[in-house]
């Protein structure tokens, strides 16, 4: 077991940025930055000061957020070619940050120092040096990122050791071995930075690694064990291309597996909810399948597999909880009588699995699944399959019929959409009219509009996604199609699904159960659980 102090360098801001479809507003940084902070990142690399006006913006309003664990980093180049270090504008402006913290970047191949600087090699290890010398007078700490070091060190080793060691020797307390290409493997990483170790036996050493060949959190690992005590990366990954190093799996594995040290002890607990966070701002879709923090990383949906889980033997690498994850079971045609059960317990219904009733319910949902339906993620319709199944459940409302009406009057003028909706509850009938932009928001106004006078709950009800997919696309226009729907009613969320060869009836379904379900939760229906 390790016990040597990682420290984690978090360029989501900037780095992250460049990612394609990732656009934040300076309100989203500062967010994103707080964040941070409160969980512990050792660095916040905010951006580059004097690249934009976003950036600009963005430290000049951090200088008045107190941040009580993080430190901010300004990022930039060099000095430019031929010219004093004190005689840069882009240096200054660094300076002009007010960070605790400067990361600079230099070139390590020859081959962009001939063809993107322009200019000879020598004066490349001038540029590197004078500019660490001038911003460590004036700076707390600065760092230097070797760009594109491990192709340079491939191309001329020796030149590529002499741009670390001007760094060094001008005053970088961070070196940084950047894979900027993000080609480099793993047993590759292992020697090189061995071999930088004997060459600079006393410099601080970091990772920065891209994931072009899906190796950037392997190679920042591998560094790591080799000597590196800082890591450079981005939550979920974001980054130019294939993306960077994702720091959400390095920080997991290093706290759980390898045992170093990093960020602060109740950090890890909360990695689900910060990489969940970041999404969000970023408005982004969450990758299900991350690892460790992704809603499928402890799902199982085998029979076996729930069986063996629910028995206590493991099919997880970690607890769950540890990262701020849960454990789901996962109800689908390959379930057995162990997920059902344990499924139901999960809402507070003690089934046996070996009961008439897990048995219908499995069957029940295999012979939907074969039409189509899907609860893995519409779990709120499959409570609502389970609590009818056990007789559990009473229905809000009976429906006796809907209609919808799209009309258009013209090329230039929106179709309008009109919805009917009649139905019962009680005894008392009901029959409402809406509008909306589409059937299913018109649909969804009629519904609202029908049970307002018996379930004023119902406002609180609010669909927040929709989501339309051919289950047998040979069919073509006449195929069958899922919807699944996602709710809220601002404190939780859930999804329900529904099936047709139509699509607004298969809408239909989806909506009517997204109702059931939230006043279901709200207890204030007959669709309550019978004690």
């Amino acid at each position: 077991m390790q016990t040597r102090r990682v420290e984690i360098y978090d360029t989501t801001l900037r780095d992250g940025s460049q990612g394609e479809y990732i656009s934040y507003s300076v309100e989203d940084k500062i967010r994103i930055t707080r964040r941070l902070d409160e969980f512990g990142m050792d660095v916040i690399e905010g951006g580059w000061p004097g690249s934009n006006p976003k950036d600009e913006t963005f430290f000049q309003r951090m200088r008045s957020e107190h941040l009580q664990t993080s430190l901010l980093a300004a990022f930039g180049s060099t000095r430019r070619p031929d010219i004093k270090a004190e005689n840069d504008a882009q240096l200054r402006t660094l300076l002009d940050a007010s960070t605790p913290v400067i990361t600079i970047f230099g070139k390590s191949w020859k081959q962009h120092v001939h063809h993107a600087l322009k200019t000879s090699p020598e004066e490349n290890l001038a540029m590197i040096a004078e500019s660490i010398a001038y911003l460590a007078k004036n700076c707390e700490s600065v760092f230097y990122d070797a760009e594109h070091f491990f192709d340079g060190y491939l191309d001329d080793s020796e030149y590529a050791l002499s741009t670390l060691r001007a760094a060094y020797q001008a005053g970088a307390k961070r070196i940084v071995l950047c894979d900027t290409n993000g080609g480099t493997l793993p047993s590759l990483v292992t020697q090189i930075v061995k071999c930088v170790r004997l060459a600079i036996p006393d410099a601080s050493l970091g990772i920065h690694s891209h994931n072009d060949s899906a190796c950037a959190v392997a190679n920042a690992l591998a560094a790591i064990d080799e000597g590196c005590m800082q890591v450079q990366g981005t939550v979920n990954g974001y980054g130019e291309r294939c993306g960077n190093c994702d720091l959400i799996p390095v920080i997991a594995s290093l706290r759980t597996k390898l045992g170093y040290q990093c960020l602060k002890p109740d950090s890890l607990q909360h990695l689900t909810g910060l990489s969940q966070f970041v999404d969000e701002i970023a408005n982004l879709t969450p990758d299900t399948r991350r690892p460790y923090v992704g809603s499928s990383a402890f799902a199982h949906k085998g029979g076996v597999h729930a069986d063996a889980v629910l028995k206590g033997a493991s099919y997880e690498h970690i607890n769950p909880e540890q990262v701020g994850n849960t454990r789901r079971l996962l109800v689908s045609e390959l379930a057995g009588g162990s997920s059902i059960a344990g499924k139901a317990a999960e809402y507070g219904v003690d089934l046996n699995k070996r009961s008439p009733e897990a048995k219908a319910l499995l069957k029940s949902v295999a012979e939907r699944e074969h039409d189509g339906y899907s609860y893995e993620g519409a779990e709120g319709s499959f409570e609502l399959l389970l609590l009818r199944a056990i007789g559990h459940y009473t229905d809000p409302f009976i429906l006796h019929g809907y209609r919808c009406i799209v009309e258009k009057r013209g090329d230039d003028l929106e179709p309008i959409t009109e919805a009917t909706v009649k139905l019962e509850v009680n005894g008392n009938e009901r029959l409402t009219v809406a509008e909306g932009d589409g059937p299913v928001h018109a649909l969804d106004g009629a519904l609202r509009r029908a049970l307002q006078d018996f379930y004023p709950d119902v406002d609180r009800i609010k669909l927040i996604d929709f989501k339309v997919r051919v289950v047998n696309t040979r069919a073509g226009t006449a195929a069958r199609v899922r919807v699944i729907i996602d709710s809220t009613d601002g404190e939780n969320s859930w999804s329900t699904v529904g099936v047709s060869d139509n699509m607004i009836d298969a809408s239909w379904h989806a909506l009517a159960d997204s109702f059931v379900f939230g006043l279901l939760r709200a207890g204030k229906s007959t669709a309550a659980i019978k004690a």
